[in-house]
């Protein structure tokens, strides 16, 4: 293609050329001829009058036809004058009367008559009306003629009247070549300039045609290749797999395909910002380039996401060595310059033929291996298991009816009460979220809640949560508050004030009855966006809690930096209580430090009397657990209930003591 464009261009060129060649000679000639005749015209007009005036007895020769001594004298001395080389002599009706050939030949000085022009009427008409014709001759058959010359025929004037004519030869030889040189030097300048024109020209079209091939390639390229990294894109991978499958029916090798995905990638960006992103994914695209075979494919397939199709595979080790290769090689620092930063990466593994038959088939099930891998800790690889596979086609399902079980009765809350430290003093509750799955029975929120989190849903079903518990909450005695926990992905949204406040409102629940639980792991991502929001809701004045305290990554920081109203010690705490003296010394000196701090305390898990009074003597403000309460639908309330019914004096906890229910 490129080929037959540089002959289209050189052949328009040069056409284009010689059509200027053409063209230039074609004007050469044109102006060349008029500028003599121009010349032979002045020339003639200068004899002829110089003649007319000059010669004696001119109107003897002319009007009577009879050729004079002092004529003919005269006459010869003008023969030859200036370039006139010839004349001849007519009288008014354009009868020769004298050529000049005859000056010398006195006996021949009488002529034969002949016309003006040969005969031509058109000219002898012309100059006879007093007009110049000039008539340029070249290479005349005459060889005693120059080779150019012009023969002029002009009018002789006598006081105002025409009494004759004369035709002027002009020899214009040299004059033609003087202007041929002149020309022909013009003309060579000008063919140099018009070449040097069209050369660049050509240059032009040429590097623009150059240009367009390499955009043509380069569009080609992207529309296989990935821009960033240069691997190839998911279209081009999965052509490349779908080759692999028909070589392998057509008898070919056996191949595999590992699924790669960069773990925590999105901490890159969010940290560093997206050209370190990019930088990365840049280095893994070589990295993974520099480990595959001739033969092997390498792909991103967006985002973080990578793949490699490994033809040839003789072995189950053979995958398994590669993958092998590729989790160490990507878990190597990556240098940016200004920093490094280490980005393990993950990698699930399928054998075309062995888990699955068809390319979709054996994507999804390298997918799941994938999944596989960053469920046992990330870093890793894995084969596809049919076990996991099952696994998450119920998680899907459950995903789908989770989706369609939000704000219907299928959900509903339940409360566990919260007690001041006699275990009879009534503070409030905890909201806890239930699932009846309508095939699946009771479904416990650490079986559904972690899967909301996943995909998105948490943020509707937390909003279902908050409505519901405050509008409950209202209808309750002004004294006990309602608590409700808080997902992370609740404060992504940034508009949880707007909504804490819309349903305050709609509810009529005062924000002080109103307590908020947040985990630590909430405040180590985006700890500005926490740490805002918790300031505006703080200022509403709704209670903010800080849950499972003492678990994870706790760090003191949290409780200056944070405007917390209560800590929950985790259940994990006040399970070994009273078994473990070194626990018990801890909760003691998370109880004094949050008191010093003007931060009650809330102890979750109680189940038995010796916890109870462990942490009535640690000046424990809250009591939770299946002690004094289990989690029970709003109507069932323990305030609903007789005083009776919900006194534990000291000798009913004793009695429950060691026998609280799993």
């Amino acid at each position: 293609m490129k080929n037959n464009k540089i002959w289209l261009v050189s052949a328009t060129v040069f056409v284009s050329l010689l059509l200027v060649v053409i063209i230039m000679a074609a004007v050469m000639r044109y102006a060349s001829t008029t500028l003599l005749e121009r010349d032979a015209e002045h020339t003639a007009l200068f004899w002829a009058e110089f003649v007319g005036g000059s010669v004696r007895d001119l109107d003897t020769l002319l009007m009577q036809g009879e050729l004079t001594d002092r004529a003919h004298e005269d006459l010869k001395r003008f023969q030859r004058v200036q370039e006139v080389f010839r004349f001849k002599m007519f009288n008014r009706e354009g009868h020769t009367v004298l050529v000049s050939d005859d000056l010398d030949n006195p006996a021949d000085s009488q002529p034969t008559k002949s016309s003006i022009g040969h005969g031509n009427d058109n000219v002898r008409n012309m100059v006879l009306g007093g007009n110049n014709v000039i008539l340029l001759e070249r290479n005349p058959v005459n060889a005693n003629r120059p080779a150019v010359y012009s023969e002029a025929y002009v009018p002789i004037r006598r006081d105002g009247q025409i009494i004759g004519v004369v035709e002027v030869y002009v020899d214009q030889a040299d004059r033609t070549a003087r202007i041929e040189r002149a020309f022909t030097l013009v003309a060579g300048a000008l063919f140099i300039l018009l070449s040097a024109i069209g050369l660049i020209i050509g240059l032009i079209i040429l590097r623009r045609i150059e240009l367009e091939r390499l955009a043509d390639e380069r569009m080609r390229y992207l529309a296989h290749h990935d821009a960033l990294s240069g691997l190839l894109n998911r279209m081009s991978f999965n052509e490349a797999l779908h080759e692999a499958v028909w070589r392998h029916e057509a008898g070919g090798p056996v191949f595999s395909v590992l699924c790669i995905d960069l773990d925590h990638f999105k901490e890159v960006n969010d940290t560093l910002g997206h050209g370190a992103g990019d930088e990365v994914l840049r280095q893994v695209g070589e990295r993974l380039r520099s480990l595959v075979r001739h033969g092997d494919r390498v792909a991103r397939l967006g985002g973080d996401e990578f793949a490699i199709l490994q033809t040839g595979v003789a072995a189950i080790d053979d995958v398994s060595t590669l993958a092998e290769r590729v989790v160490e090689l990507l878990a190597r620092p990556y240098d940016l310059g200004t920093d490094t930063i280490h980005c393990n990466g993950s990698v699930g593994a399928a054998v075309f033929g062995v888990d699955g038959t068809t390319e979709e088939d054996l994507m999804h099930k390298a997918d799941l291996a994938l999944y596989r891998s960053k469920a046992a800790g990330r870093g890793t690889f894995s084969f596809y298991d049919e076990e996991l596979d099952k696994q998450l086609e119920a998680r899907r399902m459950l995903t789908s009816e989770l989706r369609t079980a939000i704000g219907t009765e299928q959900f509903t809350l339940h409360y566990q009460p919260q007690f001041a430290p006699d275990g009879t003093t009534l503070k409030g509750y905890e909201a806890l979220l239930r699932w009846k799955h309508p095939t699946l029975g009771a479904q416990m929120p650490d079986q559904f809640i972690p899967l909301a989190e996943d995909t998105g849903l948490i943020d509707p079903l937390g909003r279902w949560v908050l409505r519901t518990a405050c509008a409950q909450a209202a209808l309750w005695p002004d004294e006990l508050s309602v608590a409700v926990n808080l997902s992370a992905a609740q404060f992504q949204q940034g508009d949880l004030v707007e909504v804490v406040a819309r349903t305050l409102d709609a509810s009529g629940l005062a924000a002080h009855r109103l307590e908020l639980e947040i985990t630590e792991s909430m405040l180590m991502n985006n700890t500005q966006l926490v740490t805002q929001t918790l300031a505006r809701l703080a200022a509403m004045g709704v209670q903010i809690a800080m849950d499972d305290f003492g678990t994870g990554y706790s760090s003191m920081a949290y409780l200056w930096r944070f405007p917390f109203d209560k800590l929950k010690i985790d259940r994990s705490f006040t399970a070994h209580l009273a078994s473990d003296p070194k626990v018990n010394l801890i909760v003691k000196s998370i109880i004094s430090l949050a008191h010093s701090l003007d931060i009650r305390v809330n102890a979750e898990g109680v189940e038995n009397a010796s916890q109870l009074e462990i942490l009535r003597t640690h000046k424990c403000d809250e009591i939770q657990g299946y002690l004094l309460g289990r989690p029970v639908p709003d109507d069932q309330l323990v305030h609903l209930r007789s005083t009776a019914a919900v006194t534990c004096d000291a000798a009913a906890l004793q009695a429950m003591d060691g026998s609280a229910p799993a």
